[in-house]
């Protein structure tokens, strides 16, 4: 999912499934829905140039086991700093360790907040709206294909899907 997705798709997801979630403040607010949906949060994010680590590693680790556990994972491939839209390689290397398909999708809100200042364009249901789920067919990484390729074939199908579903918000 994408990063403005993860409200919404975290009251689409199933029962426990895993979640990357962020070591930062914001993070927290999060946490509660989860559980509450019986989706595992697991607690880091992607490290930015010349910045300390946020754990993002570790947490890679901890769903891998979870995914080869057949377990799934529901990630915002963006997160948490984007830019929006821009698959970050994690996902790709959660599929090629454990074998496990890519599925793409967008939670598409009926009635919503938007965000509009954050640099995601965060969306949040409003009470009683319906959340629509869209999913592109399974990617899985290809023979002799790097992360970076498979990353960006990730990308294509996401935004694409996002496009075709949710237009307005689509980059």
């Amino acid at each position: 999912i994408l990063h403005a997705h993860q409200v919404p798709a975290i009251m689409y997801a199933e029962r426990g499934a895993a979640a990357m979630v962020s070591r930062n403040f914001d993070g927290q607010f999060i946490i509660p829905a989860m559980r509450l949906r019986g989706i595992v949060p697991i607690r880091g994010s992607g490290m930015r140039k010349g910045k300390a680590s946020k754990g993002g590693l570790a947490a890679l680790e901890k769903l891998i086991t979870h995914v080869a556990g057949k377990g799934t994972a529901c990630i915002a491939v963006d997160g948490p700093a984007g830019p929006r839209g821009h698959v970050h390689k994690g996902v790709a290397v959660l599929s090629s360790r454990t074998g496990a398909a890519v599925i793409p999708m967008v939670a598409v809100v009926s009635r919503k907040w938007i965000l509009s200042r954050a640099w995601d364009r965060l969306q949040i249901p409003k009470p009683f709206a319906r959340i629509d789920g869209f999913f592109a067919d399974p990617l899985w990484p290809c023979v002799g294909e790097s992360a970076d390729e498979f990353q960006l074939r990730i990308e294509d199908a996401l935004l694409r899907l996002e496009a075709a579903h949710d237009p307005d918000e689509a980059r």
